[in-house]
């Protein structure tokens, strides 16, 4: 025989051999796949989806700070430059400066603007981010100056109030008492930072328009 019929012949004893040995191995890992359960399974694979519904507003348990008390800054510029609003002027005509400019909304969504009416006064307004929507009735905003000593606050709860149930009445939590605030506040809309097509920008700096939180 020659080398290369022997070469060929191992060959093929050894396709051959690798041929049972697969044929015999699938079946048998297969079905040990389907009839023995996995060694630790883990807990969470067993539960019921109503098991992983949301935990009511009342379970939340707020976690805000006070991230910078020396800012001295407004909440006007805050909002400007954490949602990118370019609205400048008393925080009281954020909402009537947004007409025709950016989309206005009723209805709250993350990184829009929330516009307090009567904050601190029937003259004086508010305006803060939202930074995460937790339920239909309780968000999360980052403000400037809501204690008047031009400190940035985050991470702070507010919670819809009104009886419709429509974001036009909230509450604020008080992140030094740690509780919810006393005062119901008026909500005119959220601001989004999208610009409607066509809109231009018409905001001057001058005194008449100095920035109040």
């Amino acid at each position: 025989m020659t080398t290369r019929a022997i070469l060929a012949a191992a060959a093929a004893i050894a396709t051959a051999g690798m041929a049972g040995e697969a044929g015999a191995l699938t079946p048998l890992s297969f079905d040990a796949s389907l009839t023995e359960p996995p060694a630790e399974a883990s807990p969470h694979a067993t539960l019921a989806p109503s098991a992983f519904d949301r935990l009511p507003d009342t379970a939340y348990e707020p976690n805000a700070v006070l991230a910078d008390r020396r800012a001295r800054l407004q909440c006007v510029p805050f909002a400007r430059r954490e949602a990118g609003v370019e609205i400048y002027g008393n925080a009281n005509t954020w909402w009537t400066q947004a007409r025709g400019k950016y989309e206005r909304v009723r209805a709250p969504q993350e990184r829009s603007v929330m516009v307090l009416h009567g904050y601190a006064g029937a003259d004086r307004g508010h305006v803060a981010v939202i930074k995460e929507m937790v339920s239909d009735r309780l968000l999360i905003v980052d403000h400037a100056n809501w204690l008047n000593t031009g400190e940035i606050t985050r991470d702070v709860p507010v919670r819809d109030v009104s009886d419709a149930g429509d974001w036009s009445r909230v509450q604020v939590w008080n992140v030094v008492t740690g509780q919810w605030g006393v005062r119901v506040y008026h909500v005119q809309g959220f601001i989004l930072a999208r610009r409607i097509d066509g809109a231009q920008d018409t905001a001057q700096a001058s005194a008449q328009n100095t920035p109040i939180g």
